[in-house]
């Protein structure tokens, strides 16, 4: 069983289940396309009856689909945290990051970003606060808040729901382990990134979310997850697994042994470059065609 981390330049983990692999100077990086917080009304309204808030949205995302929902300024729920009072966890050092639950809200006529607030915050306590939940947590030797924490991981990194189970059981491994998470997903939110494109150099960034450098959970969630994610956390699918790569869509694999990891990680990059070919030619071919007249 693989007990030691390889080197950092041979292997990362990286957002949505895909990993990085560094040889030779290069970085082979996976790409993703960022979905905007929904936001809905009634046909012919002028403002949105409801506000819908996705799986896996950051604080600073919810923050700008409220002030967007309630037509205000920019910035303006971020500031009127200073004027509510949270029912957050004392580990959480009134930071909501984590318990402004997915969900869809209504939009009453006077409503406003502390009631909305407060309302996600509610939600999320009802969610997590459970026996199941709390049992489950203390079950895998956690509080509730370090669960969500991890369920927060599992979000940003699971590429589908049925590969949460197995993020989980990655991330206790590798802290059962004493190896460091090694999970891009958290060095974009030291960055403050939203979409992944981690390089070497971000890996040396100064920041208790730097995986890398940091052993152990981050000190908050990075994001806000929903029911499965936190499922995923008390619950996590058994297995040895260490390492995990989405090859192609629908095709991520999990695995204990580092050879076989390399052997995935080399296929993915092997069609990550076929694909960036297939996609220079397709431009040439377009730029070589005659003008339309």
């Amino acid at each position: 069983m693989q007990t030691n981390t390889p080197s950092r330049n041979s292997i990362r983990l990286t957002r949505r289940g895909r990993l990085a692999l560094v040889a030779t100077g290069a970085v082979v990086a996976g790409t993703a396309v960022a979905v905007p917080l929904l936001i809905l009304g009634d046909d012919g309204d002028s403002r949105p009856t409801t506000l819908v808030i996705p799986g896996g949205r950051r604080a600073s995302q919810v923050y700008a689909a409220v002030d967007k929902a309630l037509e205000l300024p920019a910035g303006t729920t971020k500031k009127s945290l200073a004027k509510v009072e949270l029912k957050l966890p004392g580990d959480a050092d009134g930071n909501p990051e984590g318990y402004l639950f997915p969900a869809t809200y209504p939009l009453k006529e006077k409503a406003t970003p502390e009631q909305l607030l407060a309302l996600m915050v509610e939600t999320a306590n009802k969610k997590f606060n459970g026996a199941p939940t709390a049992a489950g947590a203390q079950r895998n030797a956690m509080n509730v808040y370090q669960a969500v924490t991890i369920a927060s991981i599992v979000q940003a990194e699971a590429s589908s729901k049925a590969d949460m189970g197995k993020v989980a059981r990655v991330i206790f491994n590798r802290l059962e382990r004493g190896m460091p998470l090694q999970m891009d997903s958290t060095v974009d939110y030291a960055l403050g990134r939203s979409t992944p494109g981690v390089k070497e150099r971000d890996i040396a960034a100064d920041s208790p979310y730097n995986s890398y450098a940091r052993m152990g959970l981050p000190p908050t969630p990075i994001d806000n997850p929903g029911e499965e994610a936190m499922r995923a956390a008390i619950n996590p699918t058994p297995g040895d697994w260490l390492y995990f790569i989405t090859v192609k869509p629908g095709d991520t694999r999990f695995t204990a042994d580092y050879n076989k990891h390399r052997s995935d990680l080399a296929e993915f990059s092997s069609r990550q470059q076929k694909g960036k070919q297939e996609q220079g030619q397709e431009r040439k071919e377009k730029q070589a065609e005659p003008g339309e007249k």
